[in-house]
């Protein structure tokens, strides 16, 4: 699996960012806020280049409408039932098939 970044809000970004044109050092803000110095670097670059909108979070927005999951058709009850019980069908055969496997490795 992947990092987990951490979401920080804008008021704390903005507060780097105002650190930083107070001729305050990255590293020093870094320290001064318990937050990582490429994070920083990465708040002042998006800052420099889109202004306060670049401090947006901007993740898990997608630009495209082909991107991320498509849109699920709401089941009906009936719909649901029926697959959640061709679910539980399924699920049940395979614990049976795995017992049956595991008594034959016991009975070698």
């Amino acid at each position: 699996m992947g990092k987990i970044r951490k979401t920080y809000t804008k008021e704390i970004k903005l507060k780097a960012i105002n650190l930083y044109i107070n001729d305050m050092g990255i590293r020093s803000i870094s320290k001064e806020l318990g937050i990582g110095y490429t994070t920083i670097q990465r708040w002042i670059s998006h800052y420099k280049s889109e202004g306060v909108q670049g401090l947006e979070e901007k993740r898990g927005t997608s630009r495209s409408q082909f991107k991320g999951r498509p849109n699920k058709d709401y089941e009906s009850e009936a719909e649901k039932i029926n697959r959640l019980e061709a679910e539980n069908a399924f699920l049940k055969k395979l614990l049976a098939a795995k017992r049956g496997m595991l008594k034959e490795k016991k009975n070698r």
